[in-house]
């Protein structure tokens, strides 16, 4: 029986959820439309690739300050600031004509993106118990999900009447985000005292250092947000937006089981057959663009990538200081968004010399180092002391 010391479900937990609902569904109407829009200015397909990239290299680099800025100036406030910049870079990209302007406010778009995640991702940590650290930010991952699933579509289908009236959306979406994050409480207290000393400097080295093994597979995910519609429509399959929909849905269902795994059986012993799943799911890309293939993929890769960010979580956050969550989870989208920001870069630049099935091959190919990586800067960089308790941790009460 659950004490209430381990109460997962509480009236903040279903708001946050709420507000990260709101957030995704705003940008994943936005990321997949935006490389069509860039081509319809005049854009390459490289260049359409660098919405993404820009943006996501932006929050990558900016992620550590702004993560450690939330530590120190309350998570709650930079969510209502952050809010409220992306209704206005909604404007911006609503009467923008040019796309190299297009691609230069996304610059700045990433560094309010990058406080946003990393406030939001520490607040919610800091509400969750312990014992079920990464059940809960699975749980509450699902509400990314849900956004994710049903985003790119509503997207497409607003964009067929038009860009300015997506940005217009998008805008309205960031103002209800900025409201929601108004009504919630105070910072919360920390549930629980993560093991492992106080960070000293204003970076977590260590975290990020580890983070690079994301870095490998999230290549991938840059690929797969900014291309796969596009893959669809040249190889006649629809609608344009089945992989992101589709692996959507696989996340949603697969995830609640995984975060609860991680908590019982150790972070890494998940974590590390979620990394050869990504490899496996991009490999199918690369092998074909049919219908079949791309929902194949679609299972395998939303397996592992579903899976991944919860119990990687959790590993990271046995390792850190309560109050240094906001930079741990700094580190961890510098590495993340640094691998999305080049896979949407990259592949683009690869598409248009090699095609999409060789681009795709060359993702499963980087993603499958991951795993060696991983294993070894785990036994080179976490503290000795914690990685006996992450292999043998007992089973958390239900």
């Amino acid at each position: 029986m659950t004490s209430p010391a381990d109460r997962l479900f509480t009236p903040r937990f279903f708001v946050m959820c709420g507000y990260s609902f709101t957030v995704f569904l705003s940008a994943f109407q936005l990321l997949p439309t935006a490389p069509f829009h860039i081509l319809d200015l005049g854009g390459s397909t490289f260049a359409s690739g660098l919405f993404l990239g820009f943006l996501t290299y932006s929050s990558a680099v900016s992620a550590p300050l702004t993560g450690a800025l939330a530590d120190r100036l309350g998570q709650r406030r930079i969510l209502i600031v952050t809010s409220l910049a992306l209704a206005g870079f909604s404007v911006g990209y609503a009467v923008i004509a040019d796309y190299r302007l297009v691609l230069a406010l996304a610059i700045v778009h990433g560094v309010f993106w990058s406080g946003l995640l990393s406030a939001s991702a520490a607040y919610m940590t800091n509400l969750l118990p312990e014992r079920r650290r990464a059940e809960g930010i699975g749980y509450w991952g699902l509400s990314t999900v849900v956004a994710v699933a049903v985003a790119p579509p509503i997207g497409f289908w607003i964009y067929k009447h038009g860009w300015f009236w997506l940005c217009v959306v998008g805008a309205a979406l960031n103002l209800l985000m900025a409201g929601i994050a108004f009504r919630l409480r105070r910072d919360p207290a920390p549930r629980a005292m993560a093991a492992g000393p106080h960070g000293r400097g204003l970076l977590e080295w260590r975290v990020l250092a580890i983070s690079l093994s994301l870095f490998m597979y999230s290549f991938g995910y840059g690929g797969i947000t900014s291309f796969t519609a596009m893959y669809a429509d040249a190889n006649g399959v629809t609608p344009k937006s089945l992989y992101l929909t589709a692996t959507a849905i696989v996340i949603l269902v697969t995830r609640p089981l995984a975060g609860r795994l991680g908590d019982r059986f150790g972070y890494k012993r998940v974590f590390v057959p979620c990394l050869v799943l990504i490899s496996a799911g991009l490999s199918c890309l690369a092998i074909g663009g049919t219908r079949a293939w791309m929902l194949t993929s679609a299972v395998l890769f939303g397996t592992g990538f579903g899976t991944a960010y919860p119990v990687y979580v959790g590993y990271v956050m046995q390792r850190v200081a309560p109050d240094r969550r906001g930079a741990a989870f700094g580190a961890i989208l510098a590495a993340f968004d640094t691998g999305i920001g080049t896979g949407s870069t990259g592949m683009g630049w690869l598409i248009g010399r090699v095609g999409f099935a060789s681009a795709f091959g060359f993702a499963a190919a980087l993603s499958a180092l991951a795993l060696p990586y991983f294993l070894a800067a785990d036994r080179a960089l976490a503290p000795r002391a914690l990685a006996a308790p992450d292999e043998a941790r007992p089973a958390s009460p239900a």
